[in-house]
């Protein structure tokens, strides 16, 4: 079977993801108009932004990414973007909070088959040293989707209503669905051991994941990482709509423009030396990942409190470049570590840890805080000064598990 050219596979990847994170971040980047139409409090907010969504997305992500690993990964990923982008268009037509959570909901399953099976797929058509780069493009959608619904929705929104870019972006996605699907060919792969002749059970193998330490320092690292960097992204345009006195269109592209230009830039060029100090040892992307999300960290905790907007901005430079791409490194990690019969189940057990904690109680957690400390302004900054630093911790995990990343390759390799 010819398959599809790797640029090809990873342009229509690329614009899956893109539209992804884009119907994350459009909620924050509305989240002001939204709240002020159906008078949510932080704490209400902060549920849509979280749990509404993140609750079914992490659960279902095991089992959408064990039916990719026993059938096509693709069909998988682009079922997923097709339920997702319904959704995203109901979004549109909600008329109370229920309904608009319910359709979060809806967001969340269909995002479920997104994440673990498309990283399996790029392992699929990409040899190790090529992984690094082409992950670091996947991540990049982080950025473009948060400039895509943090400054692009909001603009959109001012020429009509909140709504419309939901229902625009919606139809982009069913769009992207249907390309992917019809294009990009599954991957053969690779011949099963004979004790593997069946599949695995899933607890067989998170017993046999949870005795790598490689693995579980890497899922702490990533989830206490993402928890400070996701309670900062997506309560950032509020905040600075708050502290600077900005219109939410302002406001959305005042924070998503230069995080998300700077995280771009990080994500590319981080792809790039990940690969060549990778040739040094598989633990040189990872030392590399846990000092870059260290200091971002250090720098979206100063800018939590800055008075001036252009300083926010100025901050907003290192905190993207070196911010943008520390997840690359990890998910990096978990490709090397983890043999491909189960790379899709084993990076999905992770992701389900990242996502109870980082996605579901990362947003939940900082407006809960916001409304505990006050409310406004000044609730919002204390709250986020206590979860960001979080980050720093996840740095700490990371660099522990970078020696430790061989030897569990091994293990599990044998184990298979």
């Amino acid at each position: 079977m010819r398959l599809t050219p790797r640029p090809l596979v990873l342009t229509l990847l690329l614009g899956i993801a893109v539209v992804c994170y884009a119907d994350r971040y459009l909620l924050a980047g509305l989240a002001q108009p939204i709240k002020r139409e159906f008078g949510l409090s932080d704490t209400v907010l902060g549920v849509l932004l979280g749990p509404a969504f993140a609750l079914l997305y992490t659960i279902l992500g095991v089992p959408a990414a064990r039916l990719a690993d026993r059938t096509s990964r693709i069909a998988v990923a682009a079922g997923g973007c097709l339920l997702w982008s319904l959704f995203t268009a109901l979004t549109a037509v909600a008329h109370d909070a229920w309904v608009l959570g319910l359709a979060r909901v809806g967001v969340g399953i269909g995002e479920a088959a997104y994440q673990a099976p498309v990283m399996a797929l790029i392992a699929a058509y990409f040899p190790p040293q090529q992984r690094g780069r082409a992950l670091a493009l996947m991540a990049c959608a982080i950025y473009l989707g948060q400039m895509t619904g943090m400054a692009g929705g909001p603009a959109l929104a001012a020429a009509s209503t909140w709504r419309t870019p939901f229902a625009a972006l919606g139809g982009v996605g069913l769009a992207m669905a249907l390309a992917a699907w019809l294009i990009i060919k599954e991957p053969p792969r690779e011949a099963a051991p004979a004790a593997q002749a069946e599949h695995e059970p899933l607890a067989a193998l998170a017993r046999r994941l949870v005795r790598a330490r490689s693995w579980i320092l890497l899922t702490v690292g990533l989830s206490l990482g993402s928890f400070s960097g996701v309670s900062f992204g997506l309560w950032g345009p509020t905040l600075f709509e708050r502290a600077y006195g900005l219109t939410t269109q302002a406001a959305g592209a005042a924070f998503g423009l230069p995080f998300g230009i700077a995280g771009l830039l990080g994500t590319l060029g981080y792809g790039f030396v990940s690969d060549r100090i990778g040739r040094r040892g598989s633990a040189a992307p990872l030392l590399l990942a846990a000092a870059a999300l260290a200091i971002a960290t250090l720098c979206i905790l100063t800018i939590t409190w800055v008075p001036s907007l252009q300083v926010a901005q100025l901050l907003a430079i290192p905190s993207g470049l070196l911010g943008g791409g520390w997840s690359v490194g990890v998910y990096v990690g978990f490709q090397h570590i983890l043999p491909e019969r189960v790379r899709a189940s084993g990076t999905a057990i992770a992701l389900l840890a990242v996502g109870l904690i980082a996605n579901l109680g990362g947003p939940w957690v900082a407006g809960l805080l916001s409304d505990a400390f006050g409310g406004g302004l000044g609730g919002l900054r204390t709250s986020l000064t206590v979860v960001i630093p979080l980050g720093l911790v996840g740095a700490l995990a990371m660099w522990r598990a970078s020696g430790l990343l061989d030897a569990d390759r091994r293990r599990l390799a044998g184990e298979a």
